[in-house]
């Protein structure tokens, strides 16, 4: 995956995160410009999830997703794999899955979980010990680094003074999150043995 495949990833995050199906992406902004022209703009659609936080890595993505709208996460997932193959595979000239399997969701049943979720979301990069141009995630924003508002963090950040506490929780939390992805693949590999 290049860095014009992950834009169009997040691209599509945005677009199909509507109630409204929009069909493929390249036709509906060719169907926006010309309503655009026409000076009557269609009213933006409600939304299926809000992203609490994103990880984009070239071989998997991790979302915390607050669903929204009825079976919000369902159908946006599906809407989002299925658009984004269909761009990818064109693109590519390839046929076929792009995606391992259908999505995996856990159900955050816990503040402590959600906290600590957001972390290894957030810093996926860094676990994985990825460059900062091979992952994209919602950091920044958590951050304040980014002017860009595309994530709901008040469920996580309403829970710190400021954006300065939540990054020396999560910088704590990683060295955490690394001991134990260490241990646990040490595991394994003793297990396998």
């Amino acid at each position: 995956m290049n860095i014009r495949d992950l834009n169009r990833f997040f691209q599509s995050m945005t677009e199909f995160n509507t109630i409204d199906p929009i069909g493929s992406i390249y036709e509906y902004h060719f169907a926006k410009k010309k309503f655009e022209r026409l000076g009557s703009l269609a009213s933006k659609s409600e939304k299926l999830v809000n992203f609490i936080c994103y990880c984009l890595n070239p071989n998997h993505f991790h979302f915390i997703l607050e669903q929204v709208s009825e079976k919000g996460i369902e159908k946006f997932m599906h809407r989002l794999s299925t658009g984004y193959t269909k761009y990818f595979n064109q693109k590519h000239k390839r046929i076929g899955s792009l995606f391992q399997g259908t999505y995996k969701a856990i159900h955050i049943n816990s503040n402590e979980y959600l906290l600590h979720l957001s972390v290894y979301v957030n810093l996926n990069g860094k676990i994985h010990r990825l460059g900062s141009l091979a992952s994209k995630s919602s950091w920044d924003e958590y951050g304040r680094k980014s002017r860009f508002n595309f994530c709901s963090k008040d469920a996580v950040l309403g829970q710190f003074k400021n954006s300065k506490e939540y990054a020396e929780f999560a910088n704590r939390s990683l060295g955490g999150i690394k001991e134990r992805k260490k241990i646990y693949r040490e595991m394994e590999d003793y297990l396998l043995e």
